[in-house]
């Protein structure tokens, strides 16, 4: 057998190489057992390679306080991580009434980060520009040129049509559809721009930072002025033929329910979101926001905590469906109205209990989610990271800046 030609060893190790590179990028920092198990190379392959990372300048090595101890109770595992001077990733969400940004180095350490109140819904151009202002903004608080950004992760609280790229409706984002939201913001900011929906980036956030970060099979819900999921197969979103896979709020709950803003009857957020939990108390407490609703759960209003209450057995029984046809691990809980907790989480649980078949539900847990609002600007750094382009084949100049941050 003649032996492999040099080009075509070269080639392979040049393809280890790059897979060596997408572990760090998607998990942030990693030992070298773990980037072994992730790529099914071996660890003496993964250990000349990340040499080789090292002598580059590429890879750094990171002591974790209070890391995990080894598999033999020793010492902890060394953890690796791409060095901040290889680029830099911007995550930027859009909620309905309010925008985050942050920028973080490619092991995902956020270097700066800032949120403001913002009316996103009916004005799309002038969202994009106080957006493009604020990473310019946040990119100078982080000392981080914008030549060093290989890519901006963006979340839109919207679907989004996978083939076009586009907002395809018209109820939920009006000024939005048929706006190229992802070729306005690269216009505007001169840089690579990789779009999802919030409960998309919510979702890559739970599980690459964190309730979801060790498990195979994924939902997370997000319970907010919407409702929404997100499904990570792998450590990767499953976004359907279309873009729409996860589109739970718009299940039929009762088929002569409330108008649904999609123009169907009883779809799950008209009786579980948190617009839809206001209204059932406006006779008896009068005009709420979901921030007000969950002060006086806490505070121990009857009221206010039947409907949370109740809230959660509807979206149980929703989701227990989802377990049947998925069979996910865990289902992580967010959005505003995960802040209610147990009050939420428990007759979610129990409806999932009784619903799903017990195959599906003996083997999967409902936790909340721990990233809190952040979930989605984080799962945009995410996005950004795991769709750039950039193979980082050829070290970049180094150069240095200050670390600073933003509230």
């Amino acid at each position: 057998m003649r032996p492999p030609r040099t080009g075509s060893l070269e080639s392979l190790r040049e393809r280890n190489r790059l897979r060596v590179i997408d572990a760090l990028r998607r998990r942030g920092t990693v030992s070298r057992a773990d980037i072994a198990r992730q790529t099914g190379l071996s660890r003496s392959t993964v250990s000349s390679l990340v040499s080789e990372l090292q002598a580059s300048g590429l890879v750094i090595e990171r002591e974790i306080a209070g890391g995990p101890q080894g598999t033999q109770g020793g010492r902890p595992p060394v953890m690796l991580a791409l060095d901040r001077s290889a680029g830099a990733l911007v995550g930027i969400d859009f909620g309905h009434r309010r925008l985050r940004v942050a920028v973080a180095d490619l092991s995902y350490t956020v270097l700066a980060e800032s949120h403001l109140e913002l009316e996103v819904d009916n004005h799309a151009a002038a969202g994009l520009d106080t957006a493009a202002d604020l990473v310019n903004t946040v990119l100078g608080d982080a000392g981080v040129e914008h030549g060093r950004v290989l890519a901006a992760g963006m979340g839109l609280p919207g679907p989004i049509d996978r083939g076009s790229g586009l907002v395809n409706s018209q109820a939920i984002l009006p000024a939005w559809v048929g706006l190229d939201a992802t070729a306005e913001m690269q216009e505007r900011l001169g840089m690579p721009v990789h779009l999802d929906n919030d409960a998309n980036v919510g979702a890559l956030g739970e599980s690459v930072f964190g309730a979801g970060a060790d498990v195979g099979v994924m939902a997370y819900v997000r319970l907010s002025d919407g409702i929404g999921a997100g499904l990570v197969f792998g450590g990767r979103i499953f976004r359907g033929a279309g873009g729409t896979a996860g589109e739970i709020g718009h299940v039929l709950v009762d088929p002569q329910g409330p108008i649904c803003r999609c123009g169907n009857r009883g779809c799950l957020e008209t009786f579980a979101a948190g617009p839809a939990l206001c209204d059932l108390l406006r006779r008896s407490h009068g005009p709420l926001t979901v921030p007000r609703l969950l002060e006086l759960a806490a505070e121990g209003d009857t009221g206010c905590r039947r409907v949370i209450a109740d809230a959660g057995a509807v979206v149980g029984r929703a989701l227990a469906d989802l377990c049947n046809y998925l069979n996910p691990g865990r289902i992580v809980v967010g959005g505003e109205l995960s802040a209610a907790g147990e009050l939420l989480l428990e007759p979610l649980r129990d409806a999932v209990a009784r619903f799903a078949i017990p195959a599906a539900a003996d083997h999967m847990e409902v936790v909340a989610g721990v990233l809190g609002d952040r979930a989605e600007v984080l799962g945009a750094l995410a996005l950004a990271g795991h769709e750039s382009n950039d193979p980082l084949t050829v070290p970049p100049t180094h150069t240095s800046h200050q670390r600073r941050r933003r509230s």
